[in-house]
């Protein structure tokens, strides 16, 4: 059986991890697995497992992937296509429905789409609830990675929710487990150093590094810490902008994308997730599951059910420095129960498991 998975890019996003630890997951169960992407580029594409072939489209923009999406479809034949992120199921849907294949197609919502319309800087976003509600039905199934984004996805587009099928991401891979315990060659993080908080995820506004900053800020006051936020975008001057104004610069840390965030999360003292919205919060569930505490936003949606309402890491509102401070102080001081027992239902073989089902694959 030869199941596709299709993307944009491989460049770092949480979606796209997501997918790179499917692709691997349905390679071990002895199927063909293609990664086709709009465009091979990323620092992902490293991750890729050698069983998985990636293929190329070429393309610029994900809509002009198109053309060659519907070749590949004619060409290949695979039983089955999964998709992510919403231009792209939209472009799998279009493809599958021109090129006349009995491809089964799902698609998967990884954010929450009202949203990203909602932060979106361009008008095409805002046709997207239309295109959605017209399109997706052709899918075969519809998953989304938690219930607040399915519920989101319901309410916004008039899909029914008990069309949308619920899959958690599956963060935790035995390869996480292992890499967490790399060794890490980093000053801040050797014997009798302050407790380094830790930030993970694109530079983007969506995750609101600069209330973190701010409430590291006030950490800093109480006690000796330092910060580092792990990954890249397009914020990175306004942040590097704040920390300077704020006196920070010998105490926090930007150092973009690494290879291995796990070894960094292992060692920290917190992990902390200060995002606006989430469709899931991937990096909380890695961050569990390398034994470290957590705090979070309880934003839309996903980390409070990963948290299971406060259980498992403490949750504070969104865009509020004074409570994410007064967290992470209590956290250094007091963890709440690290969770690691608690990720059985964000493992691969989990999340396999539901997806084989979902792709009609025959385990």
């Amino acid at each position: 059986m030869k199941v596709a998975l299709f993307l944009p890019s491989l460049n770092g996003g949480g979606a796209e991890r997501v997918m790179v630890n499917l692709a691997q997951g349905l390679a071990e169960l002895g199927l063909q697995v293609d990664l086709v992407l709009a465009r091979a580029e990323g620092p992902l594409l490293d991750e890729v497992p050698k069983e998985v072939r990636v293929v190329d489209l070429g393309a610029k923009r994900v809509l002009y992937s198109l053309p060659g999406l519907i070749g590949y479809l004619r060409r290949e034949r695979p039983d089955a296509l999964l998709a992510a992120m919403e231009h792209t199921n939209l472009v799998a849907l279009w493809a599958k429905k021109l090129s006349g294949v009995s491809t089964r197609v799902v698609v998967s919502v990884h954010n929450i789409v009202s949203q990203d319309i909602a932060n979106a800087q361009n008008m095409r976003a805002k046709v997207i609830p239309l295109l959605v509600r017209i399109i997706y039905p052709w899918a075969y199934a519809v998953v989304a990675v938690s219930e607040g984004v399915a519920n989101d996805l319901a309410q916004l587009t008039g899909l029914p929710r008990n069309k949308l099928q619920i899959i958690y991401n599956p963060a935790v891979t035995p390869e996480l487990l292992v890499r967490a315990e790399e060794s890490l060659d980093h000053p801040w993080f050797q014997p009798g150093e302050p407790p380094v908080i830790l930030g993970a995820g694109r530079l983007t506004a969506q995750k609101d590094f600069p209330t973190l900053i701010r409430a590291f800020a006030l950490v800093r006051r109480k006690l000796p810490a330092r910060l580092m936020i792990l990954s890249e975008g397009e914020e990175r001057p306004g942040l590097e902008a704040l920390v300077q104004e704020l006196g920070l610069l010998q105490d926090v840390s930007l150092p973009g994308f690494v290879d291995n965030p796990y070894k960094y999360m292992k060692r920290a003292g917190v992990f902390v997730l200060s995002s606006k919205y989430e469709g899931f919060g991937l990096v909380l569930v890695e961050a569990m599951a390398c034994g470290t505490p957590v705090v979070s936003t309880d934003c839309p949606s996903g980390p409070s059910e990963i948290l299971q309402g406060g259980k498992f890491g403490r949750l504070v509102p969104i865009q509020d420095e004074d409570s994410l401070a007064q967290a992470i102080l209590h956290t250094l001081m007091d963890p709440v129960s690290k969770g690691a027992s608690s990720v059985e239902p964000y493992t691969l073989d989990y999340a396999i498991e539901c997806y084989a089902k979902v792709l009609g694959i025959d385990k």
